[in-house]
């Protein structure tokens, strides 16, 4: 069985065919399935819900949870995570199982990267080239326009908001929407109410808690106690609820090149 370098330096012997795979992350698994690997998933998280299929495989956790006995009853020869909130998980779980940690995206070019990791870990190298292609060839068409100032904020369990190091940041700027805390060298952070009206962002992004029946009156009422209601965004009308009730920025799969950065496109085409 082949080893594999580990993102920490240290290394991990996997199989070379893996047959009953664990994931754990909702942007790997969303690969596997692209790279043809579907039917060898025998568990993945909570979270996982890309493609529908992920409905009919065991839920064996949360994202950063797990059970012991009910991965050592699907007797997984494979169980991929990502850094970040995973860590702890991994930590662990590798004593006991074959794991990969892949390391969280910091930019949209570590989202295609990140295929290409998936592909040489499961031995499904060509398939991963054909995905890149496609990945590159959409992110390639994304047209920039004049510097917009923004902000964007999502409900994971509270209100968070991103800084240099995350991927959601470096595709708003890369599309020309520079986040009012793209200076603030981390990947997350908790955003403040009296800096984001000193700031007063000219385009505002909301992402509803995934799952949550999040209404229209809910969004208006948010608006007005965040008092983003006082901010140039809310006077241009250019505040935007993402469409859906899975995660939509917070998912760094490939779907996050043909779906989040296609619908930031057409905002920014609209409004310059």
């Amino acid at each position: 069985m082949p080893e594999f370098v580990l993102p920490s330096g240290s290394s991990v012997t996997l199989p070379d065919d893996p047959q009953r795979i664990v994931s754990f992350s909702p942007a790997v698994t969303e690969t596997l399935f692209e790279l043809g690997l579907g039917d060898r998933i025998v568990g993945v998280s909570a979270f996982c819900s890309r493609p529908v299929e992920t409905r009919n495989i065991r839920k064996v956790g949360s994202y950063g949870s797990t059970r012991i006995e009910v991965l050592e009853e699907l007797k997984p020869d494979l169980i991929l995570t990502i850094s970040g909130f995973q860590r702890e998980l991994y930590e662990r779980i590798r004593e006991r199982f074959p794991v990969y940690i892949f390391e969280l995206p910091s930019s949209v070019a570590g989202i295609i990267d990140m295929v290409s990791k998936i592909g040489v870990i499961t031995n499904r190298k060509d398939e991963a080239r054909g995905l890149e292609f496609q990945m590159i060839k959409i992110f390639s068409s994304i047209r920039k326009h004049p510097e917009l100032r923004g902000y964007i904020e999502i409900d994971l369990g509270g209100p968070v908001s991103f800084g240099s190091q995350s991927y959601i940041t470096d595709a708003l700027a890369l599309m020309g929407i520079k986040t009012i805390y793209s200076g603030f060298n981390s990947e997350w952070l908790d955003p403040s109410d009296n800096f984001i009206l000193e700031k007063d962002p000219e385009i505002i992004f909301y992402e509803p808690k995934m799952y949550s029946k999040f209404s229209e009156k809910q969004f208006k009422d948010l608006i007005k106690k965040r008092g983003w209601d006082r901010t140039t965004a809310f006077k241009n009308n250019r505040i935007y609820r993402t469409p859906g009730t899975l995660d939509f920025f917070a998912h760094h799969g490939p779907s996050f090149i043909w779906e989040v950065l296609p619908w930031i496109q057409n905002i920014t085409d609209e409004i310059m």
